[in-house]
């Protein structure tokens, strides 16, 4: 295995390897991009679904499959901002998408594999650039540059995640490392690679702890959540959304999942790497569900990772006292980490007070009643150690 196989680096991880900014879409997205620059300003209209239903349909079945992938995934991050505003940008959500929407987000989704709504990827991994070229990707150098709304709280809230998602380059290339440590018995190697990810966790949860500076739980929950919620298991939709103009859907309503931290692939591949398993229940299945509105290049990366991994057996057998530790620290960072979600799903979503259509705060955003369940995983972390 090898990070650049999946598109990944040490550096920026499951990050986009380019910036936003710095893709130059055809002038056939001319409306679109003017559209998704003003979409703040057609939001406060409170008549979004008037100025976008005026978009024309740039027809971009050929044009998807062939473009640079670049260009696809930017075009994704405009066109999935816009039916999200769309959907939840006027009190009562629609019965259908219409077809100059509809097909054109079929259309990017096919290409990249991905479901035709907002995804984390289009949210947060591909939807960033750095303020200073020449500077690092931390907190003080990087933006969001397609929102809602916009503000401060929205734009921290993505900033943080991109961060983090930065941070865990380290993990990712240790990880892949820890694969070959293992197969080669060099326990000493496996001990300084996971001291060296025991690190990385630190400056993660250093950005996760930021969070509240300046993403206030109110906001986030009353501006920011309620544009991220997808169309399955919320019943303000119902049986999901029509997408008009989609031949292959016959008419019938789509329930796809909403944009949530949980299609982030962090966790995912640290739970592959270090056999930690979890017991049947509704958010693994939710969580399994998932899987399939990542990036199909991450996907592959758990996947392989899962599948190659025998750092488990092999600390276990190791006999070395200091391995057996650095493994287990890395447990409990990961249960940690969870820790701190489960604290933000309280204070930012569950103990707040619904007033739009669709956003229930006893649900997450990606349509599972969340609470139980993110402890119980939590726990299912912390007793896996060695």
């Amino acid at each position: 295995m090898q990070l650049s196989d999946y598109g990944l680096s040490r550096e920026r991880g499951f990050l986009s390897h380019y910036e936003i900014d710095e893709i130059a879409l055809p002038s056939l997205f001319a409306g679109v991009k003017q559209a998704a620059n003003d979409l703040s300003d057609l939001l406060t209209s409170g008549c979004v679904r008037h100025w976008l239903g005026q978009l024309v349909d740039p027809g971009l079945e050929d044009w998807a499959l062939e473009a640079p992938e670049e260009q696809v995934r930017t075009a994704m991050v405009h066109y999935s901002f816009l039916v999200q505003a769309y959907v939840w940008g006027e009190p009562e959500p629609p019965a259908a998408l219409p077809a100059n929407l509809a097909r054109p987000i079929v259309a990017l989704a096919d290409r990249l594999g991905q479901a035709p709504l907002l995804p984390y990827s289009a949210y947060v991994l591909d939807n960033w650039a750095r303020l200073d070229k020449a500077g690092p990707i931390d907190l003080e150098n990087i933006r969001m540059v397609q929102n809602f709304y916009g503000g401060a709280d929205e734009n921290w809230f993505v900033m943080v995640h991109v961060a983090i998602e930065a941070e865990a380059g380290v993990l990712l290339d240790n990880a892949v490392k820890l694969i070959e440590a293992a197969n080669a018995g060099d326990a000493s190697e496996g001990e300084r690679l996971l001291v060296e990810m025991n690190a990385a966790w630190e400056r993660i949860y250093a950005h996760f702890s930021r969070m509240p500076e300046r993403c206030d739980p109110y906001i986030y929950f009353q501006r920011v959540r309620p544009y991220i919620h997808g169309w399955a298991n919320n019943p303000a939709l119902g049986e999901g959304l029509l997408y008009e103009g989609v031949e292959r859907f016959e008419g019938r309503p789509q329930a796809y999942r909403g944009q949530t931290g949980s299609q982030s692939s962090i966790v995912p591949a640290m739970d592959a790497l270090f056999g930690v398993g979890h017991s049947d229940d509704p958010l693994k299945r939710f969580l399994d569900e998932l899987h399939h509105y990542r990036p199909v290049p991450h996907r592959r990366f758990v996947e392989d990772l899962g599948a190659q991994s025998q750092l488990r057996p092999f600390v276990e057998g190791s006999g070395s006292a200091g391995l057996k530790d650095a493994f287990n620290a890395c447990i409990e960072q990961v249960a940690r980490f969870r820790t701190r979600h489960l604290e933000y799903a309280a204070s930012y979503i569950n103990k707040q007070m619904g007033s739009l259509k669709g956003n229930d705060p006893d649900v997450g955003t990606g349509g599972t009643p969340f609470m139980k369940y993110l402890k119980k995983h939590r726990d299912e972390n912390r007793a896996q150690v060695i």
